[in-house]
């Protein structure tokens, strides 16, 4: 390692010492230049312990010197910030570089490098307050990029600053053209604390694909229903199942269940058939149930109604049978209608009596209607 590494490290101080301006720190000692340089060869050699104690002594040994011993001892408190941090005492080492940017003679520029690299290491330690309020000082007066944006919203939102973290993540999306998945669960969560739903599906929307956590599909799709647009929550459901990414029994059956909702009652009762024919559900009451339903909902009367017979014909319920004799008088279908009320009315179904009445009397005068009848829901 030669003394170029200085250069990198100590920039503000090689300034001088090549003829800067008057903004670069006081010049240093030959001999206090080769010490720092030694100790950095050290530090990257794994002599943490070692570093950080003879950093530590000399920091203390200058700080109360002239204007190059101060800005010498800030340089050996970053030095025994690196040690602590490579040794995972973030916290201390957050410490030493909070006294180095104490330090008057450094310029501007690397005490606010030090001041941004504390503030990593405090987040880091999960002093996350201190953090977040160094973060603050530090965008006073720069601009930051993509990812420094994004770790302050972060920051934010992990305190539960909810509108402050919106305020960030905006501005983070701002320079950000491809936020990875996680930045975009970021900032969905974030939107949907301060209510803005609409931003935070398109923000979990932008973050799915096939390598996505099926929790994710799921959760934009609950977020479509709960901001009452069902058809998008089946639009999702249906590409994350495309996908294979959703699968399994409860999947199908939300699968079903949301094109109910959706409007779309004709594919789902075809998913649910398949799903009955394949095995893929149990062939229950339920499921019978909610099939018969569903034809119903899609107005296919035939289907329906063979299903509705099915249905309670294994149920053997006095209101399937209602429902079914209900239907087909509805749907002009009088002998379907008048045999299913008649068992109805055998089960103990109340309301089939006079459903049957009902439908004698419309048989025998086609033009009267039975207004008092209220079919079961």
């Amino acid at each position: 390692m030669n003394r170029h590494l200085v250069v990198t490290l100590f920039a503000a101080a090689w300034l001088l010492l090549a003829g800067s301006v008057a903004a670069a720190p006081p010049a240093l000692p030959g001999d206090i230049i080769a010490d720092l340089e030694r100790m950095q060869r050290e530090l990257q050699q794994g002599e943490h312990d070692r570093v950080g104690e003879r950093a530590r002594a000399q920091a203390g040994r200058l700080e109360g010197g002239n204007a190059a011993d101060r800005w010498a001892s800030a340089l050996y408190r970053q030095l025994a910030a690196g040690a602590e941090a490579r040794a995972g005492r973030r916290e201390v080492a957050a410490d030493h570089l909070a006294q180095a940017r104490r330090v008057q003679e450094a310029p501007s520029s690397q005490r606010d490098r030090w001041l941004k690299e504390e503030a990593g290491l405090r987040l880091a330690a999960g002093q996350r307050e201190a953090a977040v309020a160094l973060l603050l000082e530090w965008h006073e007066r720069h601009a930051g990029g993509a990812d420094d944006r994004w770790r302050l919203g972060r920051a934010l939102a992990e305190l539960e600053r909810w509108q402050e973290a919106a305020r960030w993540v905006d501005r983070a999306l701002a320079v950000d053209d491809a936020p990875d998945a996680g930045r975009q669960a970021l900032a969905a969560a974030v939107y949907q604390r301060v209510d803005r739903g609409g931003d935070a599906l398109a923000r979990l929307e932008a973050g799915l694909d096939a390598a996505s956590d099926p929790q994710a599909w799921r959760r934009a799709a609950a977020l479509a229903q709960r901001l009452g647009d069902p058809e998008r929550a089946t639009a999702l459901w249906e590409a994350g199942w495309r996908l294979g990414v959703l699968a399994g029994e409860a999947d199908l059956r939300q699968r079903i269940e949301l094109h109910l909702v959706a409007g779309t009652p004709a594919r789902a009762a075809e998913y649910l058939q398949a799903a009955l024919e394949e095995q893929a559900l149990d062939d229950s009451l339920e499921h019978r149930r909610l099939l018969a339903r569903a034809w119903q909902a899609a107005r296919d009367r035939d289907r329906a109604l063979a299903a509705w017979e099915a249905m309670a014909r294994r149920s053997q319920a006095a209101e399937d049978w209602l429902r079914l004799g209900q239907l087909a008088h509805g749907w002009g279908r009088d002998e379907v209608a008048e045999s299913a009320l008649e068992t109805a009315k055998a089960l103990g179904a109340e309301q089939a009596e006079r459903w049957l009445a009902a439908l004698r009397s419309v048989e025998k005068e086609p033009n009267v209607w039975h207004q008092n009848l209220t079919p079961v829901p």
